[in-house]
């Protein structure tokens, strides 16, 4: 039996916004969040610059993986998700900004933080308070404190606590 290794996630957040952000114009776009799927997965290889394989989230029935898109524009993916629903709280498999959202020149801020909202809204959802946990590098669990508000609780381990998810599902979406 194959064990599952929990990804360290090095998504970096870039600015918590209300939507996405245009980095050349300024101007905001509103997001939708939605399930990914087998056909979505085929522009989400690595040949076209994505870090993971994202077939392997999707294959794992355990596992629900999400896309964000702009609203009006479903065709094309600015970041994906992946999550499980644990006992009392979501699990972040992995946190990916499609690969012209990185770096220095990204065409789009506020996709990493968007995607953390949505596994916060989700946690809601379900009855578990807001709280979200995932697996740190160790060289950006200040950067999660920070940024998220994530409580960092030995090894590698963060969880994002009710007051923090509520203030990051309040940022991003209007209920």
């Amino acid at each position: 039996m194959k064990v599952a290794k929990n990804i360290r996630q090095g998504f970096i957040v870039d600015s918590l916004t209300n939507s996405i952000l245009n980095t050349i114009s300024g101007d905001s776009f509103e997001t939708e969040v939605s399930k990914f799927t087998k056909q979505d997965s085929k522009q989400t290889i690595k040949k076209n610059g994505w870090g993971f394989n994202w077939n392997i989230e999707l294959n794992d029935l355990k596992k629900e993986v999400y896309k964000l898109t702009i609203v009006n524009n479903l065709n094309v993916i600015q970041g994906l998700i992946s999550i499980t629903y644990e006992v009392d709280h979501v699990f972040m498999n992995l946190v990916e900004s499609a690969p012209f959202n990185i770096g220095k020149n990204k065409l789009y801020e506020g996709v990493p933080g968007n995607l953390v909202a949505y596994a916060c809204k989700l946690s809601f959802q379900k009855g578990f308070d807001g709280f979200v946990g995932f697996t740190a590098k160790t060289k950006l669990i200040q950067h999660y404190e920070e940024t998220l508000g994530a409580y960092h609780f030995g090894g590698h381990r963060m969880i994002i606590p009710t007051k923090s998810a509520k203030f990051l599902v309040d940022k991003y979406f209007k209920s």
